[in-house]
């Protein structure tokens, strides 16, 4: 695992859990407005060792509940689910949150029983997702993994960052129509740098 970066308590980053955050180096997409960019290069040495993670969140067993693996994107991780076991050996529940361009990784994820929730970026209408994704993205690939999360019946939600740049409104509602019903959908407002 590539490791750029963690947070060792956090109250708001896995609903309604205290959880610790490990930060993946490396993002296979470039959105314009990305608020992680020291996380989107994979040949970054990595800031922190599985080991070194894996013994503070032992540390902090008695603080929190969960772990966050967040990024760059974490299902660039090759070794990500050995990762995950690691900490599942200590007990806590993991939380991935995840841009949904590799579904079958998120599938075999989801069907080892490695995850507790998941939190779902869609970035965008399909129309305009290579525009806010800053690539070309296989649409198919998000699709499934809306799919995918769905058919686990995992708790979940999906996010979209709204950016008044590249999205307006109706944009907002046009995803939120795509996503499965009762799926709960987050909107999060940029916050400009």
């Amino acid at each position: 695992m590539n490791i750029g970066g963690f947070e060792p308590l956090s109250l708001c980053d896995y609903p309604g859990i205290p959880a610790s955050v490990v930060f993946t180096q490396g993002c296979n997409w470039r959105c314009p407005y990305c608020h992680n960019t020291s996380l989107l290069s994979f040949t970054v040495e990595p800031s922190f060792t599985e080991t070194a993670v894996l013994e503070i969140i032992t540390d902090r067993a008695d603080f929190i509940e969960g772990v966050v693996i967040t990024g760059g994107e974490p299902t660039e991780q090759v070794d990500l689910a050995d990762f995950i076991q690691e900490i599942r050996k200590i007990g806590f529940k993991i939380k991935l949150d995840t841009n949904g361009s590799n579904p079958r990784r998120l599938e075999k994820l989801l069907a080892d029983q490695l995850l507790d929730y998941v939190a779902m970026d869609i970035k965008a209408p399909l129309s305009k997702y290579d525009l806010v994704a800053g690539c070309s993205v296989q649409h198919s690939s998000i699709m499934d993994s809306i799919s995918i999360v769905d058919t686990y019946n995992i708790e979940h939600h999906f996010r979209t960052t709204f950016s008044q740049k590249h999205l307006d409104e109706s944009d907002l509602a046009e995803i939120k129509n795509a996503l499965p019903s009762g799926s709960e959908y987050v909107v999060q407002k940029l916050v400009e740098r």
